[in-house]
């Protein structure tokens, strides 16, 4: 099985296809990237910049290259010498626009009849034989349906016509009771939806590829990407929505030959992959939380709480009973119609009604501690949060004491299949209730709400890190690691900004209380978010910091939400964005703040990247990153950037050129380049890992390990943390590390060692250095 060193994420859209990636081979070649790592590819709706609603599987898009495309890419990459990961999303199709995709018009044009049928995972029974599309303003819009070419119309929605369903005259609203459909008003998807979604999109229909047939369909084109050695490996979007994860991945192996795979799979703290998993590991998140740790000050937890408290009105934040309280949001509204389905699988015998049933399997999914517990490994899992269940709902003992023996069958026999759905339905939950709402409430530093982390646990010191570090060079030695992804709530730089925050927290809390005193926000909490938010991407233009506003305070659900927006708020919402723009006491509070915050952000970003480049594992650079990103959510992350500028700073690095200061964009992609040629041309320097260790006064605030195998000394990585109180206490001073040989330094060229070395020299130039044994 080939494997990659590195990996270089390119997001492909009609304005970036294919073609475009293999123009930007060279360059990330001479970046030192390993292997180009391709954004989702087949045929996806039109005008989609993600590609994650795909509407044909059988083909690559042709607005993101086509075939020919990919043919390119793969070629400009062989000739490279580099490998290709490509991301594949089998969970679910994208069906926004019916005609767009050949299996969803079958399904509506024949029903149960079409061939396409068994692929989608609809409940026909609770919707009398028709599948329920949830599109009409309103019910009483079916007298807005109009029959024009041969198709049932509603304005632009477009819907095909069963067979001898229709004569010319017929009106369309009884036309419309002829088919295997049934077009409803959108407010009923929460509670009366009858197919299987990607959690609440109901434009993305879940398919079901633990068939074998539908497997086959839904993966020729891939598979044929591997006959033809086109690709290398692939990424697996969103594994904890399949009836059977381990299955898939098995099946997935075995197709394309032993491939090197990856699955988009949350690690919650503790967790580890199961072991049926064949895959190397995740795409990452569970990485990026322990880099982002280790640069969070903890001294500054205890003032960030009062801080939280104060906004909260003196009520301390209980993170388990927020999202106890917003995973039942989410079970009790928007995913209100996959507990039903679960609720209706309940066999009548155990005398629970379908809302009882739907109340009591609510509670045990809010009590799960992970996304998903995989059967029968994860039984300890399951139970444990029955027990939580009860605890919490006392009343709900003898329903949950009758549940949890049919959540535990999960197998593939026909009466399990309430356990099944059980296991797919517990990712979706934590998923909107956690990322999507809790991350948006729980605001007391934004640095520990990313995807993958957990929020309680405030800063890793050097030890723990060290520990985690190692058991992931002995247990997942080609997982993925990440800093940013197209996912990520802020980019890797935003974030190590906003971490100096826990340094500065007196310093926060004032400049908040100023920014509120200016542009007051009626929710203390969701303002704590936003300010920080704003000084992390400052500076920043009006309209990505309205759009982010926006969708923060929609997901928070506090103060306003998606389906019912709160006008007035969101009024009080835009003018406090405004006034960092329009007054000028605003505007000079935030620039004082990020002039403050943005130098000791910078080595926070240089040390995160440097220790995620060389620490275990298949690092990932997502795109553009090698220059300062100061990203926010969704779409945000996804802009445009320029390559030219990038590929002409590179080619000043390499001519001699050197950062007049760490703050440039060079000096990041200084270090991203040295460390990624570094990992791919020497590669026996990351074989092992071990600590290395500081002495002095300063010795917490460096971060080293080793890259050693039983042969000799490796790669050696020394990235500086905490630096507003290492300059508050007088920088390195007598701190020294110790070197068993003479290292040179890849970022500065600098020769150190054997023996005693003073910190301070090695780090004189940048707060990070990359030390080689030197080539006799």
């Amino acid at each position: 099985m080939r494997t990659p060193v590195s990996t270089y994420r390119l997001q492909i859209r009609p304005g970036f296809t294919l073609q475009d990636a293999a123009e930007t081979v060279p360059y990330l070649k001479s970046l030192g990237v390993d292997w180009i790592y391709l954004s989702p590819i087949l045929t996806a709706e039109k005008g989609s910049d993600h590609g994650y609603d795909v509407t044909d599987p059988s083909a690559i898009d042709p607005d993101r290259g086509g075939p020919e495309g990919l043919t390119a890419a793969s070629k400009a990459a062989r000739d490279a010498g580099m490998g290709v990961l490509v991301d594949i999303v089998p969970n679910h199709v994208g069906v926004a626009t019916p005609v767009q995709n050949p299996w969803w018009w079958s399904l509506l044009k024949a029903g149960q009849q079409s061939r396409y049928a068994p692929a989608f995972d609809v409940d026909w029974d609770f919707g009398g034989g028709r599948i329920r599309i949830p599109v009409l303003g309103t019910d009483s819009d079916v007298d807005a349906l109009e029959i024009k070419d041969g198709e049932l119309r509603y304005y632009d929605h477009r819907f095909p016509l069963a067979e001898g369903s229709y004569t010319e005259g017929d009106d369309p609203r009884k036309v419309h009771g002829r088919q295997h459909y049934e077009l409803v008003g959108w407010r009923r998807a929460d509670n009366e939806l009858n197919y299987r979604r990607f959690f609440a999109v109901n434009s993305l229909a879940g398919i079901r590829v633990e068939l074998p047939e539908v497997f086959d369909e839904a993966h020729a084109e891939i598979v044929r990407w591997f006959r033809d050695g086109l690709v290398d490996g692939l990424r697996i979007d969103h594994p904890d929505g399949l009836a059977d994860p381990e299955g898939y991945l098995r099946r997935l192996r075995e197709v394309t030959g032993g491939s090197y795979l990856l699955i988009e799979k949350i690690l919650e703290p503790g967790e580890v992959l199961p072991a049926g998993f064949d895959c190397e590991g995740t795409t990452g998140y569970d990485a990026l939380a322990d880099v982002d740790r280790l640069f969070v000050d903890p001294a500054g937890q205890d003032a960030l709480d009062a801080l939280d408290t104060e906004l909260r009105g003196g009520q301390a934040a209980d993170y388990e009973e927020m999202i106890r309280g917003t995973k039942r949001r989410i079970t009790d509204g928007i995913l209100h119609s996959e507990m039903l389905r679960l609720a209706r699988l309940v066999p009548a015998g155990t005398g629970l009604g379908v809302s009882a049933a739907a109340d009591a399997l609510s509670e045990i999914i809010a009590a799960f501690p992970v996304y998903r517990s995989y059967l029968p490994e994860g039984a300890d899992v399951l139970t444990e949060a029955c027990e939580l269940a009860v605890r919490r709902r006392p009343e709900l003992a003898d329903a949950v004491g009758q549940l949890l023996p049919l959540l535990l069958d999960a197998g593939p026999e026909p009466g399990a299949e309430l356990g099944r759905r059980f296991q797919q339905t517990s990712g979706m939950v934590m998923a909107k209730g956690v990322e999507d709402t809790a991350f948006f409430r729980y605001t007391r530093l934004g640095t520990l709400t990313e995807v993958g982390a957990d929020p309680t646990e405030f800063s890793v010191d050097p030890d723990e890190f060290h520990q985690r570090m190692a058991r992931r060079q002995a247990e997942l030695p080609l997982s993925m690691t990440t800093l940013s992804t197209h996912d990520t709530k802020r980019s890797e730089d935003t974030r190590a900004r906003i971490s100096v925050l826990a340094e500065l927290a007196p310093e926060w809390r004032a400049a908040l209380a100023r920014l509120q005193e200016l542009a007051p926000l009626p929710d203390g909490p969701l303002a704590n978010l936003l300010w920080q938010a704003i000084a992390g991407a400052w500076p920043a233009d009006r309209d990505r910091l309205q759009s982010y506003a926006q969708k923060a305070a929609r997901e928070a659900g506090n103060s306003t939400d998606w389906l019912d927006p709160d006008a007035s708020f969101e009024e009080k919402l835009a003018a406090a964005v405004d006034a960092a723009f329009d007054n000028a006491r605003v505007r000079a509070e935030l620039d004082s703040l990020v002039e403050l915050l943005a130098p000791y952000g910078t080595v926070n970003s240089l040390g995160a990247k440097l220790v995620q480049l060389t620490m275990p594992g298949v690092p990932d650079v997502y795109q553009g990153t090698e220059f300062w990103d100061h990203s926010l959510t969704d779409p945000d992350n996804r802009r445009p950037f320029d390559f030219g500028a990038r590929r002409a700073a590179l080619a000043a690095l390499d001519a001699g050129d050197r950062p007049a200061s760490y703050t440039d964009d060079a000096a990041k992609l200084l270090v991203t380049s040295r460390a990624l040629r570094l990992r791919r041309d020497r590669p026996e320097l990351f074989t092992g890992y071990r600590p290395v260790a500081a002495t002095g006064s300063a010795a917490g605030h460096l971060v080293g390990f080793d890259r050693c195998s039983a042969a000799g000394a490796g790669a050696v990585t020394l990235a500086t943390r905490l630096p507003r109180g290492l300059e508050q206490q007088g920088g390195w001073r007598d701190t020294t590390i110790h070197l068993d040989g003479t290292m040179t330094d890849e970022l500065t060229g600098a020769t150190y060692g054997p023996g005693t070395v003073e910190v301070a020299a090695i780090l004189a130039s940048y707060p990070v250095a990359l030390l080689v044994p030197a080539k006799h």
